[in-house]
Formats: C-alpha cells, sequence, structure tokens
C-alpha cells in the first residue's frame, strides 16, 4: 500500500507545485492519476519514486516511512518507475538493461515473453545497444519493459505509459495492465489522460492546480470527468486522438 499523506512540494523560489495531496494506491488496484496539464501529475510520480524530495507531508510504502529515502533505497524496497521521457544507456544491450532489473540471468523465452508483452521481437532487441539508434517509442516500450522484469517490485509506477507508442502496442500495454492488477500483492500508480486506461482503472485520482479535486471509483469519477471535459479543454485521449470538442 502507498500512502500519501499531507503532501507539499515547493519549488527552490518558493512556487508551490503540490499542495497538500493525500491520496492512496492499494495493492491488487489500478490507481490512475488525471487531470489538466501542469496540474502536479508527474510531480506526485516523482515524489513517490524519490526523485523529488517533499517539502512536507509524508509518503508510506505498506506503514511505513520512506519519506526520507532515494531512489535507490525504494527501488530495492519494491518501487518500480517509468519515466514519462525515457533515458539511453550507452554501452548497455537490451538483454542487459532487462537482466539488471530481473536481477538475473534470462533465458529466450523470458526475454521473448517481456518484450512481447510491449509490442517487440525479443530477436530483433536484445542484442541492440540501448542509444539513440532506437526511437522514442522503442526506448519507451523497452524501459516498460524493464519494470515488468522486476521480480520484487510491490508498486509500479507508471508515468503516461501511452506516450510514443503505436495503437497495437497500446492496446497490448492495456492487456499487460489488466493481467498486472491480477497480482494481488501489487499496486499500480499509472500517471495519464487515456481514456482506454481509465477505463480499466479501479481507483481515479484528478489531481488539478497541486491538489487532489477528486477521488474515488472508476465507476463514480469517469462518467462526470469525460462529460466535463468533452465541454472543457478536453485533455482526455481517445486511443487514437484527443477527444474534440
Amino acid at each position: 500500500m502507498l500512502e500519501l499523506k499531507n503532501l507539499v512540494w515547493t519549488l527552490p523560489g518558493g512556487e508551490e507545485i503540490i499542495k497538500g495531496i493525500t491520496m492512496h494506491a492499494a495493492p491488487g488496484k489500478l490507481t490512475v492519476v488525471t487531470g489538466p496539464n501542469g496540474g502536479g501529475k508527474t510531480s506526485i510520480a516523482k515524489l513517490t519514486a524519490g526523485l523529488y524530495a517533499p517539502t512536507s507531508g509524508s509518503i508510506l510504502l505498506d506503514g511505513n516511512d520512506i519519506t526520507g529515502l532515494d531512489m535507490t533505497e525504494r527501488a530495492k524496497l519494491g518501487i518500480a518507475y517509468a519515466f514519462q521521457m525515457p533515458v539511453h544507456f550507452k554501452g548497455l544491450t537490451v538483454r542487459d538493461l532487462l537482466e539488471i532489473s530481473a536481477e538475473d540471468k534470462l533465458d529466450e523465452g523470458r526475454l521473448c515473453g517481456l518484450l512481447g508483452k510491449v509490442g517487440l521481437c525479443a530477436h530483433d532487441y536484445i542484442d541492440r545497444p540501448v542509444d539513440a539508434s532506437l526511437s522514442g517509442g522503442e526506448i519507451k516500450r523497452i524501459e516498460i519493459a524493464t519494470v515488468l522484469a522486476r521480480k520484487n517490485a510491490r508498486l509500479l509506477v507508471f508515468d503516461e505509459p501511452e506516450a510514443g507508442i503505436d495503437l497495437w502496442s497500446f492496446t497490448s500495454l492495456i492487456e499487460v495492465f489488466r493481467a498486472l492488477r491480477e497480482e494481488r500483492d501489487r499496486a499500480m500508480l499509472v500517471i495519464s489522460h487515456q481514456e482506454r486506461i481509465l477505463e480499466i482503472a479501479d481507483e481515479i485520482v484528478v489531481i488539478a492546480n497541486g491538489k487532489v479535486r477528486v477521488a474515488g471509483t472508476r465507476e463514480t469519477v469517469l462518467p462526470t470527468l469525460l462529460a466535463e471535459e468533452k465541454q472543457a479543454s478536453c485533455p482526455i485521449r481517445t486511443q487514437t486522438a484527443a477527444v474534440s470538442c
């Protein structure tokens, strides 16, 4: 169980980005954080993973306070994080990266399974270097595969996993999320505008202007959210394009 309690994050210049957010992500549940651009969604993901340190408030994992731990320490406790904009790793192959994530040697079957879930053919990718020769979409899918490879992951954090992924691979990703939700010992926190991801969420948290605007079950939140966004700026996206007003 991830718990954020009255979390505040202020930039060095004094601008308050996160303004007292309290929320949770439970094991066996897919919790989706959504809301307008600039509202603080990605900041929540980075605060959870340990890339940012909160100004005040607390972050708990299974009841243990991890607020003061850095990203490496949190990873060891089982927090796996997929960046919105993945980084490249000069000198490493895809196989290397997946085996580092799994902390074990992986046979062809396991490699095929992991890469297949994100729409990549293992034979075409396992020996390729993770560098600028890969497209943005390819590196995004490989990073998601590294998260799936983590054996000890108790909390999976995905920051806009749909970014840069084609429609076929996105459909596969939806099925991956469905399967992960059945692993009752794992919690999932996904930052997304995608309507299809919202449709499979268990819980939806809407963040705007650094605060929780509304939170609840998908059945409670999504119908109202879609109706509101259709009349406003329409940040909720379908599988192919933004909903048009």
